[in-house]
C-alpha cells in the first residue's frame, strides 16, 4: 500500500480537499475552505498546515469564534447544504466560543464541521494555559460541551484516528436527515504528529445524497388519510427549500386546491402573490394562515420541526378531528403531532403523493374564493401596517415596508431574533426562493451581521441586507470588518429601538411594569434602569470600523439611504430611528411562556388564569 508521511493536520485539510456530494447528478465540491482564529492550540498545527498545505481550500480570518461559525452556518444554508465551511478555534475560550453558534447550526439541521483544539493527548505539560481541569474526570475538557450540540462528536488522539473520524464526520455532514454541528476536537499535540497514511484516503470521494422515496405503504395511508378530508393545509418547512422542491410544492398545491403557509424556514418556498399563499402560520403568523389552521381538518407539513411557533404552542390547530401527514426526510420529525408520517426526500414525498392523490381524483373541499378572500383581506392589512403613520417617529412596520419597496426581487433579508423576525414572517413579500434568510430555529442573537456575510459569500451575486435590531447588533457585529477585509458587501438595516424591546413587549404582555430591557441610565432615586435613553451613534461606531454609514429617522430619509447603500461598493450601515413597541402582534396567535402562579401583582396573576385557561385548549402532546 502506497502511504504518503503527513501530520496530523496536514492529512485532514488534504482529506477535506478532496470531498465532493452529488445531488441529482450535480457534484460540488463540499469544503469551501476554513474560518480560523489562531492561538496556541492550533496555530501551530492547523495554522501551519493552512499556510503551507492547504489545497484549494480558502483561509477566512474570524474576528469571534461565535461569528465565524455563525457565518459558516449561513453560507451552508444558502448554499442548501451543498457546501460547508469548516472552523478552527484555539482550546478553551476559543473553542467554547463556538458552543452556542453549534447549537445554532444543529438545531437548524444544518452542516457545519468545528475543529476546536484540545489539551495535549500526551498530558505531559499540563495544565496548559487555558485548560479546563475537571479534577474527577480527566478526560473531560473544554471541548466535552461540544457534545449536546453536536450531531457527531469525536476527539482525535492518535494522528490515525483521523481516517475512520473524518468518514464518519462526512457521513453526518452529508446527511439531510441527520446533518448539523459535527466536532472533531484536535489535541494540539496530535495535530502536529505524523503518520504515514494510505494515499488512497485523499482520493476524490463522492458522497451521493440520494432523494428517498416513501415507503409505499406509508404512502397509501397517507394518500387515504387526505382523501377524507375536505380543509387541508400545506405548511411548507425549511426542508422545502433544502430540498429544491418549490416546485413539486406549488404543483401539489394547484393540483388539489390546498393552501399553502410557511415556517420561519420555509418563507418563500411560494411566491408571497400566488392565489394558493396565505402567509405566515403560528405565534409570528398572518390572520389568513391562522384562521385556515384553526379550522382545518387535516395539516400537512413538509420538511417543518413543527416548533412552538409554528403550531402557536400546540393551539394553532384547533379542529375537532384534524389529523397530521409528516412529509420529512427525518424519522424524528416525521413522528411527530402522532401524524401519519411520509419519512422521505421532500420533492419525491410531494412527486408521489401527488399521484396517488390524482389517481383518487381528489380535490379540497374550500369554497370558492374561500382562500381568495382571506388572502386579499391579509394582502391589505399589510398594505395598512407598510403605510402606518405614527405621531412619535418612524413605525417599525413603516420601515419595513419602505425597505420592501426599496429591494430588488433578488435581493436577500436574513435575520435572526427580536421582534423584526416576527414582522419579517408576517409582512415580508419574497418572491423569489432563498430570498428570506431568517435563523429562527434558534433564533440566536448576534446572528444577524455574521449570517449576512456568509450568505455574501454564498451567493455573490445577491445584494445582501442584515436586518437587525440595536440589541442584536451590539452583541456580535464583528464580521462587519471580515466583510470589508473579504470584499464582499452587505447591507446593515439596523433598527434602533432603544433596548431588547421584543421582550420588553412580552414581559409587559404578562403583567410585568417592563424591567430591565431597555437601554437607559440608572435613575440613582429608583435604582432602576428607569432613566432617559442612552443616545448611541451607530453610524458612527460602523465608520469606525470602516464601512459607509446612514441615518434614517423618517420614510423619506430611509428611502434616501437605501439609494445611497444601493451606490456604495462596501459594506454599508444604515441606522434606523424607529419607535419602540411599533411592531406587530396577535392575528390569532398564542405563545405558551411561563406565568408565575404567586406574585404580588394582581396583573400577573390575571396573565397566569389566562395561560391556564388557553392551555385547555392545547393538543397534550
Amino acid at each position: 500500500m502506497s502511504t504518503i508521511r503527513l501530520t496530523m493536520a496536514q492529512a485532514l485539510l488534504k482529506f477535506l480537499d478532496q470531498q465532493y456530494i452529488c445531488v441529482d447528478g450535480v457534484e460540488t465540491k463540499f469544503v469551501r475552505g476554513v474560518f480560523g482564529i489562531f492561538g496556541h492550540g492550533n496555530v501551530t498545527g492547523l495554522g501551519e498546515a493552512l499556510e503551507r498545505s492547504a489545497g484549494s481550500l480558502v483561509y477566512l480570518q474570524g474576528k469571534n469564534e461565535q461569528g465565524m461559525v455563525h457565518a459558516a452556518t449561513a453560507f451552508a444554508k444558502q448554499k442548501n447544504r451543498k457546501q460547508i465551511f469548516a472552523c478552527t478555534t484555539s482550546i478553551g475560550p476559543g473553542a467554547l466560543n463556538m458552543v452556542t453558534a453549534a447549537a445554532t447550526a444543529t438545531v437548524n439541521r444544518i452542516p457545519v464541521l468545528l475543529l476546536p483544539g484540545d489539551n495535549f493527548a500526551s498530558r505531559q505539560p499540563d495544565p496548559v494555559l487555558q485548560q479546563l481541569e475537571v479534577p474527577g474526570d480527566y478526560t473531560v475538557s473544554a471541548t466535552d460541551p461540544f457534545k449536546p450540540v453536536s450531531k457527531y462528536w469525536d476527539r482525535i488522539v492518535r494522528p490515525e484516528q483521523l481516517m475512520s473520524a473524518a468518514l464518519q464526520a462526512m457521513r453526518v455532514l452529508t446527511d439531510p436527515a441527520e446533518t448539523g454541528a459535527v466536532t472533531l476536537a484536535l489535541p494540539q499535540d496530535v495535530q502536529a504528529e505524523a503518520y504515514d497514511y494510505p494515499e488512497e484516503f485523499f482520493a476524490k470521494r463522492v458522497h451521493y445524497v440520494d432523494r428517498k422515496p416513501p415507503a409505499p405503504s406509508a404512502l397509501e395511508r397517507a394518500a387515504e388519510l387526505i382523501a377524507g378530508k375536505r380543509k387541508p393545509l400545506l405548511i411548507a418547512g425549511g426542508g422545502v427549500l433544502y430540498a429544491e422542491a418549490t416546485e413539486e410544492l406549488r404543483q401539489f398545491a394547484e393540483a388539489f386546491g390546498i393552501p399553502v403557509a410557511e415556517t420561519q424556514a420555509g418563507k418563500s418556498s411560494l411566491p408571497w402573490n400566488h392565489a394558493l399563499n396565505v402567509g405566515a402560520v403560528g405565534v409570528t403568523g398572518a390572520l389568513a394562515a391562522n384562521l385556515i389552521a384553526k379550522d382545518a381538518d387535516l395539516i400537512i407539513g413538509v420538511g417543518t420541526r413543527y416548533s412552538d411557533f409554528t403550531t402557536s404552542s400546540k393551539t394553532a390547530f384547533a379542529g375537532p378531528d384534524v389529523a397530521f401527514v409528516n412529509l420529512n426526510v427525518s424519522g424524528f420529525d416525521s413522528a411527530k403531532l402522532s401524524g401519519a408520517a411520509l419519512t422521505c426526500d421532500a420533492k419525491a414525498g410531494l412527486e408521489a403523493l401527488r399521484g396517488a392523490l390524482a389517481a383518487r381524483q381528489y380535490r379540497s373541499g374550500y369554497a370558492d374564493g374561500e382562500i381568495a378572500a382571506l388572502k386579499a383581506r391579509w394582502d391589505a392589512e399589510v398594505d395598512r401596517l407598510y403605510g402606518l403613520e405614527c405621531a412619535e417617529g418612524l413605525a417599525q412596520t413603516r420601515a419595513l415596508g419602505v425597505i420592501q419597496e426599496s429591494l430588488a426581487p433578488s435581493d436577500v433579508v436574513v435575520c435572526a431574533a427580536g421582534s423584526l423576525p416576527g414582522d419579517l414572517h408576517r409582512l415580508w413579500r419574497p418572491a423569489e426562493p432563498k430570498t428570506y434568510h431568517m435563523e429562527y430555529g434558534f433564533s440566536c442573537m448576534g446572528y444577524e451581521v455574521s449570517g449576512a456575510f456568509g450568505a455574501a459569500l454564498a451567493d455573490p451575486h445577491r445584494d445582501v441586507y442584515a436586518v437587525v435590531g440595536d440589541g442584536s447588533y451590539l452583541m456580535l457585529h464583528s464580521d462587519l470588518v471580515t466583510s470589508l477585509q473579504e470584499g464582499r458587501k452587505i447591507t446593515v438595516l439596523l433598527f434602533d429601538n432603544h433596548g431588547f424591546q421584543c421582550i420588553h413587549n412580552l414581559q409587559r404582555g404578562h403583567g410585568s411594569d417592563g424591567f430591565g430591557n431597555e437601554f437607559r441610565y440608572r435613575e440613582q432615586t429608583t435604582g432602576r434602569l428607569t432613566g432617559s435613553y442612552m443616545p448611541i451613534d451607530f453610524a458612527a461606531h460602523a465608520r469606525s470600523l470602516g464601512a459607509k454609514a446612514y441615518k434614517a429617522a423618517t420614510a423619506e430619509e430611509l428611502r434616501e439611504a437605501l439609494r445611497e447603500a444601493k451606490r456604495e461598493s462596501v459594506t454599508t450601515l444604515i441606522e434606523i430611528s424607529v419607535v419602540p413597541g411599533t411592531n406587530t402582534d396577535g392575528y390569532e396567535s398564542w405563545w405558551n411562556v411561563g406565568v408565575p402562579e404567586v406574585s404580588v401583582s394582581d396583573k400577573v396573576l390575571a396573565a397566569n388564569q389566562a395561560l391556564k385557561n388557553k392551555l385547555q385548549t392545547a393538543r397534550p402532546y
